[in-house]
This record gives C-alpha cells, structure tokens and sequence, in this order.
C-alpha cells in the first residue's frame, strides 16, 4: 500500500491535471469566452453553497471585508474571461504557455503587496521570460491577439493569487470562494444586462455537448479541484504544491497536441521560447525553496 505522503503527492498531480484539462475544456466548449464563464462561475456557485451548508461553514463577515472579496471575485472573472478568450483566439498551447509568465508578475506584485523588496535575480528571469514571449510573437504573430489575452490572463491570475494569500490569513479558503464568485456571477450579469447580445434568448440555448463540459469545468475543474488543493495543501509541503502547479502547461499542451494535433501544431520557434519559459518558471521555483531551506537551517 502506498504511504499517506505518496497518496497526497499522487493527488497533486491529479489536480495540477485537472488543471490543464481545464483548457481543453475551453476548446470543447461552443460558446465564447464571457458566456463561458458566466456559466462555470454560476454552477460552482452553487456547488460550493452546497459544501459550505453541509460543512456548516461560517461565511458571516463584515461589509468591508464583502468588498475586498468582491474585488478579488472581479479580479478572477476578468482573469478566466481573458485565459479563455486567448484559447479562442489562438490555440490551447498559446495560452496555456502566456498563462505561465505569471509566475513573474507575481514576483513583481508581491514586493507591493506585502512590501518586501524586489529580488534581483527575479528581475533577470523576468527579463528571459520576455525573450521567449519574443520568440514565440515572432513566429507566431497570426496569434498576436491569444498572446496578448494570455499575457493580461496571466497578471490577473497572478494578482488574484497574491491577493488571495493575503486573505487566507484572516478567512477560510470557502469564505473566500463563495464571496469572491458571487462578484464575479453579479459582475458579469451586470455587463451581460446592458451588452446588446447579452441575455438573449440564444444565451440560454447550449447544446447538450456544452452542458456537459459546463458541468463538468464546473464541478471537477472549479469545486473540485478547490477544496481538494486546500486539502492537498495541509499534508504536501507548499513549494511542492506551487512548483508541481508550474506544470500544468506541460501537462496541457500534452493533452492538447493528443486531441487536437492540427490545430496544435506549432512552429519550432514556439518550442524553443515555450522551453524557455516553463524553464525558467521551473528553475525560479526550485532557486526560491534552496533559499528557504538555508534560512530554516540558519
């Protein structure tokens, strides 16, 4: 029998799976970005009420509290609109390879948020990031418009993400989810009501393919994949979960040239700076945990 540990650690990367499964769902799925994720916030709603009632969570908080959640709530509305509307207009691996530069931008946004200074060496990744965004633009610049979603996808996810470590400290991680998705279903609604092609009639037409994939990005990839990842997180070290999630665009342009060969065939170029970055973003991860562990020992 396998030891709790490797349970845990296999269980990692089932979700970092689950994760870039995530854009081939937005492949699958018909219908465009903003409706995309109007429907998946709307049925992982739901779905965490749910866990939150037979949980007996608390989910009280103040007014002021409501507000910063419901910011965050915008903040990852915007995030999965972009990520999902660069699929559209590119590919699964353009995304997928832009959504990994976030690392850096979180390296940016941090220092700012919890007022510690730039690391100089972050500095210099960054910079080769952007070298292999540069290769890749090159020879991909049909796909200008997915990269530039991707990127943008990429700083929101990233603020979310400091956002939310910054909330962690003071409310449970479902407190957090049930806030910050009511914002995002209220702030989509909100432009889906005064949009010309809003709520029409179309809107509510899905085909029976797109309800599945809704449920399922919705159940497995939102509910699921949320409250398993904050389990997940009390028994596998945190620099293990944060570098084993840095490879969920290795994992989902696997799948992706698996299921959509033609459309997924890229340019060598694409490769090269697609190296360049998880490589760099892989490196960061395990340069950062060498560091931690001098001081822990020191």
């Amino acid at each position: 029998m396998p030891s709790a540990k490797l349970k845990n650690y296999l269980h990692l990367h089932v979700l970092v799976f689950i994760a870039g499964f995530t854009a081939i769902l937005g492949e699958l799925i018909s219908v465009e970005a903003i409706p995309l994720v109007w429907y998946r916030m709307v049925f992982a709603l739901v779905l965490i009420a749910i866990f939150a009632i037979i949980s007996k969570a608390k989910v009280k908080i103040s007014l002021k509290s409501i507000l910063k959640l419901g910011f965050a709530g915008v903040i990852i509305a915007l995030h999965w609109i972009t990520f999902f509307g660069s699929i559209k207009a590119s590919n699964i691996s353009i995304a997928l390879v832009m959504f990994s530069t976030g690392a850096f931008f979180a390296s940016l946004i941090e220092p700012i948020i919890y007022k510690r200074r730039i690391i100089w060496y972050e500095l210099i990744f960054g910079a080769l990031v952007i070298v292999g965004v540069f290769i890749i633009t090159q020879s991909e610049l049909r796909y200008l418009t997915g990269i530039v979603l991707g990127i943008v996808s990429a700083f929101l996810a990233s603020l979310f993400a400091v956002m939310n470590g910054k909330f962690l400290e003071k409310f449970t991680a479902t407190v957090i989810t049930f806030y910050e998705f009511i914002s995002g279903v209220l702030f989509i609604s909100l432009y889906l009501f005064f949009a010309k092609s809003g709520f029409s009639i179309g809107f509510f037409k899905l085909t029976t393919s797109d309800v599945i994939y809704l449920l399922i990005l919705a159940s497995v990839c939102t509910a699921y994949a949320f409250i398993a990842s904050v389990y997940v997180m009390r028994y596998v070290s945190p620099y293990t979960v944060v570098l084993t999630y840095n490879l969920e665009p290795v994992y989902g342009i696997i799948l992706a040239i698996l299921l959509f060969p033609e459309k997924e065939k890229m340019s060598p170029n694409f490769y090269i700076g697609a190296f360049i970055i998880i490589g760099i973003v892989l490196f960061n991860g395990i340069l950062k945990n060498s560091k931690k562990l001098k001081r822990k020992r020191s």
